[in-house]
């Protein structure tokens, strides 16, 4: 795009990536650019500093209305609602996504769902990158595309994961066309920002809004996904947590001793080995989900089964990152919905191989959510220590009633831990997997996670 001598707003400059890779493209393409923020320069400080020698202005701590009437065009954050009252009804509104969209022809795979997305995507990248080494991965992840995209050739393979706010920016401008489109899964999150659950799916059936001739879906085989299936303009594969009943199925799915098959030319092929180093069996879908996406891109089922031996997992989710005085430690913080928590507990309780004990760390922001999965944790977990917050609020009476063994809400992550001390003994596992939202103690779930691996590092060094 040539944006010579055009006024480009940056709305929402943000910390994860896009805003400052937005930022970036715009200025190398000759325009005058702004980003505006609400929050402080302070705050923003990381993403200012990737921008110095750049000719790029900042007002932060406030909007103001004749910046947005006298820009040309509008790169704005995904976390900005599209009803914005500075942005409603312009049409001159971009994203991060639809600039890459904009000038990359070549072949993309892309990933939303409520959750295991970025297991899936960073699963799939790995996969991808044994056969094309080029292969990128953006988007959702907190890598924007934009920065890969003068790296890239017509036929380098980009792996998107993308949110629902990403994708409600993308409708209806004919942008995204992916060879391969998918699904995960469908669960209630994000309500605090839609007014119904079906007006969240309509956001994420954007990724299948404008498929090609020749692309192809993966949904998983419930009521949702078959329905998917029934709407998609493409030919689709269903991921299943069990065998097929029907010899025509087509996709993949579990096996009772842990294997996983896929069935994409009528003969059932072995994709995954039982034992992943990712536990857990929420973890082995999201892995099947990206072993089936890359066999419908042309990987080999027995190359990627071998590669699936040696994929380390996701930082930042269900990350084992420190073993230490005979606990393991865990960081889930993406887990921000109930039901990714009750994954966790279940997951992290078996995965030494035997029994272990689970120390939770929990609770935090509301986002309208139903919390009753946490009367549902299974095995139930030795202590939860609860983090402050509006969900937190929510969670403790249903834990009480439970009669689980709580503690909190304390006060920071220093302290969740110091009472993690208190408690832990050789073979228990202390769990971050907070199920809620993280704003209010902390700036994001990274910050979140970065928090809790530094004080496990602090109070339990060897």
């Amino acid at each position: 795009m040539n944006l010579n001598g055009k006024k480009a707003l940056v709305m929402g400059l943000g910390l994860h990536g896009g805003g400052v890779e937005s930022a970036r493209y715009l200025a190398k393409r000759g325009a005058h650019v702004l980003c505006t923020d609400l929050r402080s320069a302070e705050v923003l400080a990381p993403s200012i500093q990737a921008l110095e020698g750049l000719n790029i202005e900042f007002i932060l701590g406030e909007h103001r209305q004749k910046d947005f009437d006298d820009a040309h065009i509008i790169v704005k954050n995904p976390a900005v609602p599209i009803d914005s009252p500075w942005i409603m009804g312009r049409q001159n509104i971009e994203t991060d996504i639809s600039l890459f969209l904009k000038e990359f022809s070549g072949p993309i795979l892309a990933v939303t769902g409520s959750k295991g997305k970025s297991t899936t995507v960073t699963a799939l990248h790995h996969f991808l990158s044994t056969r094309f080494p080029q292969t990128r991965l953006g988007g959702n992840i907190t890598v924007s595309p934009l920065s890969f995209l003068e790296e890239l050739n017509d036929d380098t393979p980009v792996i998107l994961e993308l949110s629902s706010w990403q994708l409600a920016d993308l409708r209806g401008k004919n942008l995204l066309h992916p060879q391969v489109a998918t699904i995960t899964n469908l669960m209630h999150d994000h309500q605090n920002r839609y007014e119904s659950f079906e007006d969240y799916e309509a956001d994420k059936w954007v990724i299948c809004e404008s498929l090609p001739q020749n692309a192809l879906t993966v949904f998983p085989d419930d009521e949702r996904g078959q329905k998917w299936a029934t709407d998609s303009t493409a030919p689709s594969f269903l991921i299943r947590d069990e065998p097929p009943q029907s010899a025509n199925f087509q996709g993949a799915w579990i096996d009772s001793q842990g294997l996983g098959w896929v069935s994409v030319t009528g003969e059932a092929e072995n994709i995954l080995p039982s034992q992943l180093p990712v536990p857990g069996l929420h973890q082995k879908r999201n892995l099947l989900f990206a072993a089936l996406m890359a066999r419908l891109f042309g990987l080999k089922s027995q190359d990627i089964h071998k590669a699936a031996q040696n994929f380390p997992g996701v930082p930042y989710r269900m990350e084992l990152f420190l073993e230490s005085q005979g606990i393991r430690f865990y960081d889930d913080t993406a887990a921000t919905i109930p039901d990714a928590t009750a994954a966790a507990v279940n997951a992290v309780s078996t995965a030494s191989g035997t029994q272990q004990p689970v120390i939770l760390i929990a609770g935090g922001t509301d986002k309208e959510l139903d919390f009753t999965p946490f009367t549902q944790l299974h095995p139930e977990p030795k202590a939860i220590i609860l983090l402050p917050g509006t969900a937190t609020k929510a969670i403790q009476p249903l834990l009480e009633q439970r009669g689980h063994h709580l503690i909190g809400p304390v006060e920071s992550m220093d302290q969740a831990i110091v009472e993690a001390q208190k408690i832990s003994q050789p073979g228990d596992a202390v769990l971050l997997s907070p199920g809620a939202a993280s704003f209010g103690l902390f700036t994001h779930e990274f910050h979140r996670g970065d928090a809790f691996k530094a004080a496990c590092r602090k109070y339990f060094s060897e």
